[in-house]
């Protein structure tokens, strides 16, 4: 099902950059306490998380999105709002964006969903109960989003929550280098270049190749994701790691929350309604941006709208 979202932008926001932007720039990032934990995954890498440590809570699991972290403009106050509203907060951070590179040549991407399980049975292990909900932002959910289409058993997770999904990569790859939304590209493309030379300057790389010169996601997701994890190239990548074509599989009740103006992609990009499963729902708005939606009648008073709809559904789910 696909429904007009209730969310109304602020009048000083007009547009999706400025919606995009104001969080990232003016957003306060508080830490809330956590447990640390390093988890050791079979493959001689690791994980690292924080969690509650909150007995009886339902677990929430938040994915960040690409070159995000606990530090993202979304995660801090969303892990204070669900710790504040009775759940135990759980964040994963995909490999190497804790700030310590990972171990292994291979690192995340947008189809990788094999970690998402590992921290899925983890909890699973420590509470002996389902998790009550898992949060994909961006890259985040789409990995969640193929997750839950690969499910055989829709009842691990109680309900999911995905937040302005690349539904597919090459649309967006190509979205993204066009007009102003070249900047977010090349900001992007910064830091993958960065956490490519911090992991090889720990560890020999297997390919031959000048990050520096490429200039877009294609041309990097061409030389550098694609074959360091499998794929023979980068259409192969962005075919099998889009979440759009899971999307008529899923059986967990998910909310997906996006932006028709979302300036990461095209209009064509979104699910059309026959597409979605009968679990899922897709509120769409005209406007806020990428991770944005953002209200509120003065900029010294910001609502951060998308915080409340999350507790708002969680509050009605589990």
């Amino acid at each position: 099902m696909i429904r007009r979202s209730r969310f109304r932008p602020a009048w000083w926001l007009p547009g999706p950059h400025l919606q995009t932007l104001w969080p990232v720039v003016a957003r306060h990032r508080p830490r809330l306490p956590l447990v640390e934990e390093r988890v050791e995954l079979a493959d001689g890498d690791f994980l690292d998380i924080a969690w509650g440590a909150r007995d009886g809570r339902e677990n929430v699991l938040v994915l960040h999105g690409l070159e995000g972290s606990i530090d993202s403009h979304y995660a801090g106050t969303l892990l204070q709002a669900l710790d504040r509203h009775g759940f135990n907060p759980v964040f994963m951070h995909f490999r190497g964006c804790s700030g310590e590179p990972n171990r292994l040549p291979r690192s995340y991407h947008s189809g990788e969903t094999g970690d998402l399980e590992t921290i899925v049975r983890l909890f699973e292990r420590r509470s002996g109960r389902p998790l009550g909900a898992v949060i994909g932002f961006s890259l985040g959910g789409n990995v969640l989003l193929k997750w839950l289409g690969e499910q055989s058993d829709p009842g691990r997770v109680k309900t999911a929550i995905a937040v302005s999904v690349p539904f597919r990569l090459g649309d967006c790859a190509e979205r993204l280098e066009r007009g102003l939304s070249r900047h977010y590209q090349n900001y992007l493309l910064r830091s993958l270049r960065r956490s490519y030379r911090r992991r090889f300057s720990r560890i020999p790389s297997p390919l031959r190749v000048d990050v520096e010169r490429l200039r877009s996601f294609r041309s990097f997701d061409d030389a550098v994701t694609a074959p360091l994890h499998g794929f023979s190239g980068v259409d192969d990548y962005y075919r099998r790691s889009s979440s759009r074509q899971y999307l008529p599989q899923i059986r967990t009740p998910t909310l997906i929350l996006h932006a028709a103006d979302d300036p990461f992609m095209w209009p064509r990009t979104l699910p059309r309604e026959e597409e979605l499963s009968a679990a899922v729902t897709l509120e769409l708005s005209p406007h806020g941006g990428h991770v944005g939606f953002v209200a509120g009648r003065w900029p010294w008073r910001p609502n951060y709208w998308l915080e409340g709809r999350i507790i708002e559904h969680l509050r009605q789910t589990i």
